[in-house]
């Protein structure tokens, strides 16, 4: 079945309403809301689902996606993933999207809240206040005011940060290794490296997602090298600033406060950092927010019915290359590229080694990489798991198998060639339909229609006999293609016993 062909969604998290409403009225899709529901619940539940919709309450286990066997897509309505198992997902051919865009001014402006309330000690004051007492002194604060701040992670988040900030007049610095300085320039951010950032800053926010290379960012040896007093924030993830260096080096004066919205483990059972004096705790509040929790659960319905509607695949987290993969325009071309996969499977079964998928036109310029995914479907066609666009290509070299591909360059008609086994097969589409134009020297007069059941020779059909065993066995003869190196017959179902036919292969599309 289609990755598009999603029917019936279940929302496992508490949403706004518009979400099902747009699954339900502009997707068609029977949608189930069980926000809270247990393990052991959503166990038994998600096998009639192909589709999952959550926030952060609900982990996506590895046991979760094996039990979920129509599952072909997880939707998380914020940013982060790291409550979903993407790698199984991944090998198991289920897309994760998210909303990267959808919480990131409430996360943002929560950042600086707690700048804010970190300068002035905001919050502590107001529960002296609640306790009857006027304590003035005892809440000196510092202006913001030519301080400098820095972000570490620089995408959307970290963006509307610095924005914020430097309306207070801070100097806004920052670190980030994938985006480049001369574009964060453009926003007021000086880049630096990580080991010239600590010694600079008044304040250290952070904004990056949470893997092996940023879990324990901010450590002890971050916080040796930083000035005495130095405030942080935390509203991306928890584990990034490690918690025990964090409560060392504030029992220390080292680090002089900090504004926490994430922990290690949620709710956090070790409550030393909470009822630190120095510390503002929040219970993972970034997005909760009536507009954020409203526009993430809009974006999420959306970009599914986007997917369902064959117009776009937006969001996706662990298809980057099939981005471009779901348009009227390109679909054609993915069905091509798995029918001539397939028809190099058939023709080798034990097919390995290299595999070069070749386009020309502009119209494939930029589709090598999900064209790629296609043809791979097709060359594992048969195998026991489950094959599509996402895990094909992770498939493909456990089996042994190396798809490559490369663009023709220059004027020429649009067309795609799969290269394998010594073999060419060189295809294009007629009035948006996949064809075959090409089997190795053998150039057909008319494209051969890759639909259905065909057969194959190499040289002449025998006409007489093929007519004789269709009849036989209630099939027709729908079309018969000859070059001058092998006939192609299309059928109108397939034939049981092929060794009356001479050496032949056969394959249903």
């Amino acid at each position: 079945m289609s990755l598009s062909d999603i029917r019936r969604v279940l929302i496992s998290d508490s949403l706004a309403p518009a979400c099902a409403q747009t699954l339900r009225t502009q997707g068609g899709i029977e949608v189930t809301e069980s926000p809270g529901l247990t393990h052991q619940q959503l166990l038994a539940q998600i096998q009639d689902y192909d589709g999952l919709i959550v926030r952060s309450a609900t982990k996506v286990t590895a046991e979760v996606l094996t039990a979920g066997s129509r599952l072909k897509l997880v939707g998380r309505a914020g940013t982060g993933v790291d409550n979903v198992d993407v790698e199984c997902a991944t090998k198991k051919g289920i897309i994760v999207m998210n909303t990267p865009t959808g919480n990131s001014i409430s996360a943002a402006e929560l950042t600086c809240g707690l700048i804010l309330s970190l300068s002035r000690q905001i919050p502590q004051a107001a529960e002296s206040m609640r306790a009857g007492k006027w304590d003035r002194k005892k809440f000196m604060g510092s202006e913001l005011y030519g301080k400098t701040v820095g972000i570490l992670g620089l995408g959307r988040i970290g963006k509307e940060v610095a924005i914020r900030m430097q309306s207070f007049q801070m100097r806004t610095i920052g670190y980030d290794p994938i985006i480049p300085p001369e574009v964060t320039a453009q926003f007021g951010v000086e880049q630096f490296q990580l080991e010239e950032i600590w010694e600079q800053c008044d304040y250290i926010t952070v904004h990056t997602p949470l893997l092996p290379s940023t879990t324990g960012l901010i450590n002890d040896a971050a916080f040796a090298k930083c000035k005495r007093g130095v405030k942080v924030i935390n509203c991306a993830r928890g584990g990034i600033i490690d918690e025990a260096a964090l409560l060392r080096a504030l029992q220390s004066g080292q680090c002089g406060g900090a504004g926490l919205d994430v922990f290690v483990e949620e709710p956090p059972r070790d409550r030393a950092l909470v009822e630190h004096p120095l510390v503002i705790s929040l219970p993972h509040l970034g997005a909760s927010t009536e507009e954020a929790q409203n526009r993430c659960g809009e974006e999420i319905a959306q970009q599914i019915v986007d997917l369902v509607k064959d117009r776009a695949l937006v969001g996706a987290v662990n298809a980057p290359a099939l981005f471009r993969a779901f348009s009227p325009e390109t679909k054609p071309w993915i069905q091509l590229g798995e029918a001539m996969g397939s028809l190099l499977q058939t023709l080798f079964p034990k097919i390995s080694g290299s595999v070069q998928v070749k386009t020309s036109g502009d119209l494939l310029k930029d589709a090598g990489s999900f064209l790629c995914s296609a043809v791979t479907v097709g060359l594992l066609r048969g195998n026991k798991e489950k094959i599509n666009l996402v895990n094909g290509s992770l498939f493909a070299k456990s089996t042994g198998i190396q798809v490559s591909s490369q663009h023709s360059t220059g004027a020429g008609e649009t067309r795609l060639e799969v290269s394998g086994e010594g073999i060419q097969l060189v295809g294009g589409l007629s009035d948006s339909i996949p064809c075959l134009l090409k089997i190795g020297t053998s150039e057909f007069r008319s494209p051969v229609t890759l639909r259905g059941t065909l057969l194959l020779w190499e040289g002449s059909a025998p006409l007489l006999k093929l007519t004789e065993i269709l009849s036989e066995a209630g099939s027709q003869l729908e079309m018969l293609h000859v070059s001058n190196g092998h006939s192609v017959a299309g059928i109108s179902s397939p034939v049981s016993d092929l060794s009356l036919l001479g050496p032949c292969v056969q394959i249903t599309l």
